[in-house]
């Protein structure tokens, strides 16, 4: 396995565990001082790695455009997720990474959209999206372990 997936199946294997011990009523709590929740953090990881890697490769992505919409970079919930959007969620943390890893190895990105990250990396190609998204994740990673606290 490639070091990279390495490192995004150990943090979404962690996202995994926060779904798993929270509630739906905690998944879907913002507590106060925070703008999201942890089901949404954890979702945008799904939808902006969707993003970086397959619709900027110019490939069509493993989720739906509602959900990316739903779940992309300026957001926020809109209300409460229901059980079954969990599951999805769930679902989709696992088979969006092992269908990347497929993908990656069949060498099916060829081409990359170049693109300025609001945080300044500059992503060539896909190999630096998936460093990126790694980086990202970690981000949100810590969001859900500081919301963790409050719900």
């Amino acid at each position: 396995m490639n070091s990279v997936f390495e490192v995004q199946k150990t943090i979404r294997e962690n996202l995994l565990k926060v779904l798993d011990n929270h509630s739906l009523e905690q998944l879907n709590k913002i507590p106060e001082g925070f703008s999201n929740n942890l089901i949404w953090n954890i979702a945008h990881c799904v939808s902006s790695q969707q993003v970086l890697v397959y619709k900027l490769s110019g490939l069509p992505t493993l989720v739906s455009e509602e959900f990316i919409a739903k779940y992309k970079k300026g957001t926020k919930p809109e209300g409460d997720v229901s059980q079954a959007e969990v599951d999805e969620i769930r679902n989709l943390l696992s088979a969006t990474l092992t269908q990347t890893e497929k993908d990656f190895e069949a060498n099916i990105f060829v081409s990359y959209n170049e693109y300025l990250t609001s945080m300044g990396f500059t992503l060539r190609n896909v190999e630096d999206a998936l460093n990126f998204n790694n980086y990202h994740e970690g981000i949100h990673t810590g969001i859900v372990w500081s919301i963790r606290k409050f719900v």
